[in-house]
């Protein structure tokens, strides 16, 4: 009987002419430096339009400094997970201070916000359980509970209506309903105080990835949750990420002190992981004070996002309906965003292009996305490079119908 096992580096090649069939190769692109708002990148200086440093805190002297401190005194590692060796006093510091700034009675750290996904559901959630989510939410959550092995049922995006819907098709077992806060890929704000009486009517448990939304939305930079008005009691979970609006690196969740105190306990992705460096916990907490002073990023950050939506506007820019810095800009066709990110890149400018399946089929886009560290005429020129790049992009199409280069991109 002859073997029909298939082979690896077959599969492998197979999945790699399909992406360069269907123009979803990707690639890193090189960062040799980072100078405020502007990247090096493989020899060309780029103003970057695609990063999640939203109040440009990355490279702030107080975080830095905070980081280069800690690290003189306490060395670059984590040495073991916080249940061994390896929570030390900047970690238990930072998990008071961040449940102090978002309201909450408890904060537990991860490494990052895919690891605290995956404790949220696979911590709580069993094969005889629910997770309902939107259609939109981050992969992390999706794969979260594909890992807890629950049932996982999925709603038409931001649509209340439909979650109920779902929650109702599986009336037995734990329940939680699960959005993003923020929308990664669409910018848009999910509808919180809906979903919250939808969780309460079907007694299911409401949890908020808020990984784009805290130090940006809501009153203190305190998220979507702060923003809806809700409270601990009616949002009992919640994930804040250090990698984005805090410029730094890692995760927590917080919300309710017993559940947070089960995950602490009992999360497989906490227990079984060595903790961040105590200097990475010091730069963070030198980052929460500067998102909770420093209301003047915000502030800039919503006149950036007025500005370019008017003007983009105007100039007949396709856009969604979102009001955050997150502002895509849709092209459909996978080789026209790819085009446009090339084509904006050769003026200066550094705008990822979002292909399927990051996004669903026929809504590729370029993901613009604003920071503190950016100016007013930055902006500008990015519009204005729009622009050119639309207007160049159909000549050339039309012309020819020569396939776009597969550049880097998500």
């Amino acid at each position: 009987m002859s073997s029909q096992r298939t082979l690896w580096r077959e599969r492998i090649q197979t999945a790699q002419a399909q992406r360069v069939a269907n123009a979803r190769s990707r690639t890193h692109r090189v960062v040799t430096h980072r100078d405020g708002a502007r990247c090096e990148v493989e020899g060309r200086s780029l103003v970057n339009f695609c990063g999640n440093d939203y109040l440009g805190l990355s490279q702030h002297f107080a975080v830095t400094n905070a980081f280069q401190d800690a690290a003189s005194r306490e060395g670059t590692g984590g040495l073991a997970s916080h249940l061994v060796c390896g929570h030390h006093a900047q970690h238990e510091a930072l998990e008071r201070e961040l449940a102090d700034w978002l309201g909450s009675p408890r904060a537990l750290l991860f490494g990052s916000g895919f690891l605290a996904n995956i404790a949220a559901v696979q911590g709580l959630l069993e094969e005889e359980d629910v997770c309902v989510q939107d259609r939109l939410n981050h992969a992390s959550l999706i794969d979260a509970a594909r890992l807890a092995g629950c049932r996982l049922r999925r709603y038409p995006h931001a649509d209340p209506e439909g979650a109920i819907r779902q929650l109702r098709n599986v009336p037995d077992g734990m329940a939680m309903l699960a959005t993003d806060g923020v929308f990664s890929m669409d910018g848009d704000i999910a509808p919180l105080r809906d979903l919250a009486l939808v969780a309460r009517a079907q007694k299911a448990v409401l949890y908020v990835d808020d990984a784009h939304g805290v130090g940006v939305i809501g009153p203190d930079g305190r998220g979507t949750v702060a923003a809806a008005r809700l409270s601990v009691q009616e949002v009992p979970l919640q994930l804040a990420t250090f990698g984005k609006a805090l410029g730094s690196y890692g995760a927590a969740l917080h919300g309710d002190a017993d559940l947070i105190g089960h995950l602490a306990e009992t999360a497989r992705s906490h227990l079984y992981t060595t903790a961040l460096p105590p200097a990475q916990a010091a730069a963070t907490r030198a980052a929460i004070k500067l998102a909770r002073s420093d209301h003047w990023r915000r502030e800039k950050l919503a006149e950036l996002t007025a500005h370019f939506r008017e003007r983009a506007g105007k100039l007949g820019l396709e856009l969604l309906h979102s009001g955050t810095p997150i502002q895509p800009v849709m092209c459909g066709d996978d080789r026209r965003a790819l085009a446009m990110a090339q084509a904006l890149e050769q003026q200066g400018y550094w705008v990822a292009a979002i292909r399927p399946p990051t996004v669903p089929e026929g809504r590729a886009r370029l993901r613009v996305t604003f920071s503190a560290l950016h100016t007013r005429e930055q902006v500008d020129g990015l519009i204005e490079a729009l622009a050119r790049a639309a207007e160049r992009v159909a000549i050339e199409r039309s012309d020819s119908g020569a396939a776009a280069p597969a550049t880097a991109a998500r």
